[in-house]
């Protein structure tokens, strides 16, 4: 008598192992899901916004300035998330890259100094870009300028503008090209922006010291970033303008 022996080993054994790359699989897969979502859920999603900036240089400080306008914003943007960083080159070839960003308890724009070189101190000191338009909740269009217009310390809207121009007046008060034979000048005066003198106008903390080499004509890339998200909302090559 002939007995048959059925060795079951072998079948059992490939789909166990199967089986258990098909649970490692799951689980592996489970982890990555988990951890992807970790990372999304602590990622600020950036806001989707359109601008439209001008900078101008005509050699005088009334028709000098930066606007950096809000076309459109699906979100109100507080100026305290925004790093701006403008980037142009100078005439000896060297970048000149300035950033401001958010609230700042140190004014990046200061004049009227006289003899203090202290920017908390001087008469007249503020952060730029100033905020005008939707999302500032007070306004003034001159002289000593509201809390609530220095960057930081507004929101963009639909409308707003980001706006400053150069400091000057008068050859007697001094600042930039103040007359006609001083255009693309700093000149000496109270407002204590001639050369080597302490003070910051509006355009330098935007731009940079020594911006007046923006001739019509060269380019200035002007960049908006978010930073809970670093994600960049806002990246043009800007030509400067007459006026």
């Amino acid at each position: 008598m002939i007995r048959t022996f059925n060795n079951h080993e072998n079948a059992v054994s490939p789909i166990v192992g199967v089986m258990l790359m098909l649970v490692v699989t799951i689980i592996i897969a489970a982890v990555v899901s988990a951890f992807a979502g970790g990372i999304s859920a602590g990622t600020e999603k950036a806001p989707v916004a359109s601008f439209e900036c001008h900078i101008s240089n005509s050699g005088s400080w009334g028709t000098s300035g930066f606007d950096l306008a809000v076309i459109s914003t699906d979100n109100a943007i507080p100026t305290k998330d925004l790093k701006l960083v403008t980037t142009w080159t100078n005439n000896s070839g060297y970048p000149i890259v300035t950033t401001i960003t958010g609230q700042s308890v140190i004014p990046n724009t200061y004049y009227k100094c006289g003899s203090v070189t202290d920017p908390i101190k001087c008469e007249n000191n503020y952060t730029s870009p100033l905020g005008f338009g939707p999302g500032v909740n007070r306004t003034v269009v001159s002289g000593s300028y509201y809390t609530d217009q220095h960057w930081g310390n507004y929101s963009l809207l639909s409308g707003t503008h980001l706006h400053n121009s150069a400091a000057g007046f008068s050859k007697t008060i001094g600042g930039y090209g103040s007359t006609p034979d001083s255009r693309y000048q700093y000149t000496t005066g109270s407002y204590t922006l001639g050369p080597g003198e302490f003070g910051t106008d509006a355009m330098q903390a935007i731009l940079g010291k020594g911006w007046e080499e923006l001739r019509p004509g060269k380019v200035v890339n002007v960049q908006l970033i978010h930073i809970p998200s670093s994600k960049v909302i806002f990246d043009k090559d800007v030509t400067v303008e007459d006026a």
